[in-house]
C-alpha cells in the first residue's frame, strides 16, 4: 500500500470547492430515470447522456473532483472513440468505480439487506485500476423500521464495508466508504441520529480491525434527516446541526473528507443542507458532496434524449455543480437559484 499516494488522491477528491459526481446508476436505476424522460435505455443512449456530463467543461474543470462510474461506463468509449475514462481525466477530474454488486436479503433478518461483491473483489479491483480507476465505492444501506435495524444488519454491513476498504487500499485504490441510513419511512430526525451514530461507530471500529488507513479513504454518509413519511420535518438548520454533531462524535480527524450522499433529497434541499453544515464550521474534515440525482435530475430533464438539447443540459448540470461548490464554501444563497431560473 502506497499511503502517500492514497492520501494525495483522497485529498484531491475533497479539494476545496469541488465534489464528486455519482454517475454509477445500475442498469435498472438508469432505466427508471430514462423512462421518466421518455428515453429508451440503450448502451448508446446511456453513453451519450454520460458523455454530455463529462464534456461539460466548466462544471468538470471547476466544480467536480471525481466521477463514480458503473462497470459498463468505465469500459465505454465516447462517440469519437476516446475512452470515457480519458474524457474525465482530460477534464481534470478523477475516475472511480462502484464495486458492490447490489443488495440481497440478509438471512434471518426480515426487511434488511447486505451488499454482494466481496468474492473476487481483489481481482476486479486490479482490472479496474488497469482501466483507470483511482478510487472505488461500496454502498451499505440500513433501513429504519419498527424493529430494525438489527445488530446483525449493522455489524455485517460494517464488516463488509471494512473488508472492501482494506482490499481497495491493498490494491492502491482509495475507498469511498458509504454507510447509508435510508430516508424511507416515518422516523424523525432524532431516530435517524441514533441509528447513524450506531452505524458510524461500528463502521470505524471495523475499519480499525481491518487495518484500514483512515488518511487514505473518503466517507460518504447520509445526513441526519427525518424519513420521507415523517409528520415532523427537521429544518435545514436542525439537519445541519445534528449531522455535524454526529460526525464529530464518530469520525476520526484523520479522515481527509466527508462527501455526503443526497439520498432522495431534492436538488435544492441537498445544497441548502450542505451549505448550512459548512456555515457551522469548526470541523477537522472537508465537507463536500457526492450527489447522483441531486446533480443529474435537472440536466436529465433538459436533455430528454435529444442532441439539440445537449447545451441546455450542460448548462443545467453546470448550474447545479456550481451551487453545490458554493455550498462547500458556505457561500450558497437561495436567491442564486432564482436568478438562474
Amino acid at each position: 500500500m502506497n499511503l502517500a499516494e492514497l492520501n494525495k488522491v483522497a485529498q484531491a477528491m475533497v479539494a476545496p470547492g469541488r465534489g464528486i459526481l455519482a454517475a454509477d446508476e445500475s442498469s435498472g436505476t438508469i432505466k427508471k430515470r430514462f423512462d421518466a424522460i421518455g428515453v429508451e435505455s440503450t448502451p448508446d443512449n446511456r453513453r451519450d447522456y454520460r458523455e454530455l456530463l463529462f464534456r461539460s467543461s466548466e462544471a468538470m474543470s471547476k466544480y467536480i473532483s471525481g466521477v463514480i462510474l458503473y462497470d459498463e461506463t468505465i469500459r465505454q468509449n465516447a462517440k469519437d472513440g476516446t475512452p470515457l475514462v480519458k474524457v474525465i481525466e482530460n477534464s481534470g477530474a478523477i475516475p472511480g468505480i462502484k464495486v458492490d454488486k447490489g443488495t440481497k436479503p440478509l438471512p434471518f433478518c426480515p426487511g434488511e439487506v447486505i451488499p454482494e461483491g466481496l468474492d473476487g473483489l481483489r481481482e476486479r479491483l486490479a482490472e479496474y485500476r488497469r482501466l483507470g480507476a483511482k478510487f472505488a465505492k461500496w454502498r451499505a444501506v440500513i433501513d429504519i423500521g419498527p424493529d430494525i435495524p438489527s445488530y446483525a444488519a449493522i455489524m455485517t454491513n460494517a464488516n463488509a464495508l471494512a473488508r472492501y476498504a482494506a482490499l481497495c487500499q491493498e490494491g492502491d485504490i482509495v475507498p469511498i466508504v458509504e454507510p447509508e441510513v435510508l430516508m424511507d419511512g416515518d422516523h424523525d430526525a432524532e431516530r435517524c441520529y441514533v441509528i447513524t451514530e450506531w452505524l458510524l461507530k461500528t463502521v470505524f471500529e471495523q475499519l480499525y480491525y481491518q487495518k484500514v488507513a483512515l488518511e487514505g479513504m473518503v466517507l460518504k454518509p447520509n445526513m441526519v434527516i427525518a424519513g420521507k413519511k415523517a409528520k415532523n420535518r427537521a429544518s435545514v438548520e436542525e439537519v445541519a446541526e445534528k449531522t455535524v454533531r454526529v460526525l464529530k462524535a464518530c469520525v476520526p480527524a484523520a479522515v481527509p473528507g466527508i462527501a455526503f450522499l443526497s439520498g432522495g433529497q431534492s436538488d435544492e434541499e441537498a445544497t441548502a443542507h450542505l451549505d448550512a453544515m459548512n456555515r457551522i464550521g469548526g470541523v477537522p474534515w472537508r465537507l463536500t458532496f457526492s450527489y447522483g440525482r441531486a446533480l443529474q435530475a435537472a440536466p436529465q430533464k433538459a436533455w430528454s434524449g435529444r442532441s439539440e438539447n445537449v447545451a441546455a443540459a450542460q448548462r443545467a448540470f453546470t448550474h447545479r455543480a456550481m451551487m453545490n461548490s458554493l455550498a462547500t464554501r458556505a457561500q450558497w444563497k437561495q436567491d442564486l437559484e432564482r436568478k438562474a431560473a
